[in-house]
This record gives C-alpha cells, structure tokens and sequence, in this order.
C-alpha cells in the first residue's frame, strides 16, 4: 500500500495549502484520522499524550460545523500552532533561576544548547517544542564577568524575530527575598532592561519575582507542615516585595508588583522542598505572554502535581491560568464570534460572552488537559 502523508494538524483544504506545513511526517493508515481527504496522526490510537493542538484539532473535526467553518477555525488554530515563545530569565548569581526553570517546566524533554550568535554563548537555551528559554549566568561574580553577561543579554533583547518583532516576549527577574544585597538586580532591571524594552514595552514585558521565600527571615518563620510563611513572614514578604516594587518605580517611573515564590530546591542530603506560589508565578507568566502565542506553554508545564499545590490563595492561579489559555481559543482560534449556551462564564472566564457549540468543546479540552495538572 502506498504510504499516505501524516501531519500534525493538516486538517486543512485546499489540499495546496499542505506544502507550506511545518512539521510534515510520512506514516501508513495505522493509526490516522482522517477529515476531507487528508491524514493526520491519532495520538490516541498509539497510546501517546496527545499536545493541545492535536486536542482542539479534534474537537473542531468532530463538530457538527459546516466543513467550511472547520476548515476556517484549523486554518486559525494552525497559524496559532505557529507561533513560538522566548522566556528568559535573569538574576543574579544563586537566586535559583535554574530550579525555577525546572520546577515551572517539563525540562526532561528539552533541548539544550547555547545563543544563537556566537557572541551570547555564555546564555544557555533550552527548547521544548515551541517554547524556548533563555537561562542566563549570574551576575555579582566580577566587573568582568558582569559587563560581559551584560552584553550578552542586551544583544539577545535587541534580537529579532522572522517577524521582525523582538524575540524576547517575557523576561523574568529573579531576586533572592531572603537577601538584602539587591544591588545589582536594581542596576540589571534600572539600567540594561527597562532600556533595552522601553517603557511601554517594560511595563509589559518584565516581571520581577523573589524566590527562595521560606528562607527569609533565616527561615525561622516557614511553616514546614503547611509549607507556606506563618503571619510574620508572610508580612515581612509583603512588605519586602513593596520595597522592590517601589525601589524600580522610584528609579525608572515604571509599575512592577514583585511575586515572592518558592521554586523549591533539594539541600545536600536532605529531601525535595515543595514549592510555594509557583501557580502565581505562571499565572502572570502566562499573562505577559501575547494570546496567540499562550498555548506553546501549555504541553510543557511541569505535570508533577505537588509543584501547584501551595500558594497564597489571594485568588485562584490555576483558574486563571486555564482562562488565559482559553482566552487564546476564543480570540485566535474562534475569532471571538461564537454564541451558544450561556457557559462563557464558567469555561472562558469572560463576563458576558455566551459561548457554546465547537467553542464550548474546545475550551473544554484546554480545562481538561490542566485538570490532570492542577487538581490536587
């Protein structure tokens, strides 16, 4: 029998359209799924995890949609499929940037190699599908080391995309909270970062988080058994993130609210600590992110469970960090003009959508792939 094209969501007509697809395979009928002609591999008859693509690919095949309308919403859903993002991460040296990549991350499964340009070699990159992360050295270690890492991030701000739009959607700034000595996370943000952005674009595209949170205060005020800061602590860190927070707006006049966290580390012999406020940490991760590019995070988030159980309950991080995927189904994928049953609420997180139909179904599938995630 004569192999058939498989691809990952070419579900699309017309058939020319096929040419220009990223990511083409070559397979049997074992397997496939097939909509107007045109093969696509079936995860599920293989037993694999299916990405979230290939979950909202299905639900749009499986509607009872005109196939003129499914072929509209793949053709979105595959210029979505498209995009890829850049996250890098910054601080100084031993604030934990490495255990915060893995904590948020699915890192088994990444890439790992250095800068593109020969000149950002000292910037390590880590690519998981289209999510991409740029670890950057510490800084504090010498004047030498620091200007030279310097250079390096400022070249990799000012890089480029194919679009012509700057490479680095989101740069996250991790400071020690259990430390006073903050200077040169001020100079990083004050004088390399905010500059290299813009104000409008810094306000937008930084964030500022204080990790290592259960040790401040010596670690004398951490509630190991409920793994979160009792009272006093939790006052200290409100008050430490204030000062951050004004200490940047009195310095550049830009507004950036700090989000202390725990990533979690393992001590030399001792057991795993658990993280804290780690889904608030991805909840605003995922809020930087422009919505057409949100869903590159969603089959790369760390699937261990205890990583998204703790946190400050000022609201419901996991809520809205499905809401904000959900955000990119109605905006990108179904062009924000689907009516139906009054679920919008519950499903999108959008006041006054009413939302239903094939709409309904595929932010169903965005939920259920968090579910196995988050729910505790």
């Amino acid at each position: 029998m004569a192999e058939k094209r498989i691809i990952e969501i070419g579900t699309l007509s017309p058939d020319g359209l096929l040419g220009d697809m990223p990511d083409q395979r070559h397979g049997t009928e074992d397997g496939l799924k097939e909509f107007n002609g045109i093969y696509a591999r079936d995860d599920n008859a293989e037993g694999e995890k299916q990405s979230i693509y290939d979950l909202l690919e299905e639900e749009i095949i499986n509607s009872e949609l005109p196939d003129s309308e499914k072929t509209k919403k793949l053709s979105r859903l595959l210029k979505v499929r498209g995009k890829k993002v850049n996250i890098m991460l910054t601080g100084a040296a031993g604030v934990g940037k490495s255990s915060t990549i893995n904590a948020l991350f699915n890192m088994e499964v990444a890439k790992v190699g250095v800068g593109a340009d020969p000149e950002t070699d000292c910037i390590s990159k880590f690519e998981l599908d289209n999510l991409t992360l740029w670890d950057t050295p510490g800084l504090g270690d010498g004047v030498e080391s620091d200007e030279r890492i310097t250079r390096d991030i400022v070249r990799k701000l000012n890089e480029m995309d194919e679009d012509c739009n700057l490479l680095i959607d989101v740069v996250v700034v991790i400071l020690d909270a259990s430390t006073k000595d903050l200077g040169t996370s001020y100079d990083l943000i004050n004088k390399v970062l905010i500059p290299c952005f813009g104000e409008a674009e810094a306000q937008k595209r930084i964030l500022v988080a204080l990790n290592q949170s259960d040790m401040a205060m010596k670690g004398t005020h951490w509630n190991a058994e409920q793994n979160e800061p009792d009272e006093v602590l939790r006052e200290f860190l409100k008050k430490k993130a204030e000062s951050v927070r004004k200490r940047i707006q009195d310095g550049t006049g830009i507004d950036i609210k700090p989000i202390c966290y725990c990533a979690g580390y393992k001590e030399e012999g001792g057991e795993q600590r658990k993280p804290y406020n780690l889904t608030k940490l991805l909840y605003f991760i995922v809020k930087a992110i422009p919505k057409e590019k949100r869903l590159a995070l969603a089959d790369n988030i760390n699937e261990n469970k205890d990583n998204w159980l703790y946190d400050d309950n000022e609201c419901d991080y996991r809520d809205y960090t499905e809401n904000g995927f959900c955000e990119t189904v109605w905006d990108c994928i179904s062009d924000g003009a689907e009516t139906g049953s009054d679920i919008g609420g519950e499903i999108l997180g959008i006041p006054g959508k009413i939302v239903g139909g094939v709409v309904g179904g595929i932010a169903g599938a965005v939920k259920g792939l968090f579910a196995a995630v988050f729910e505790s």
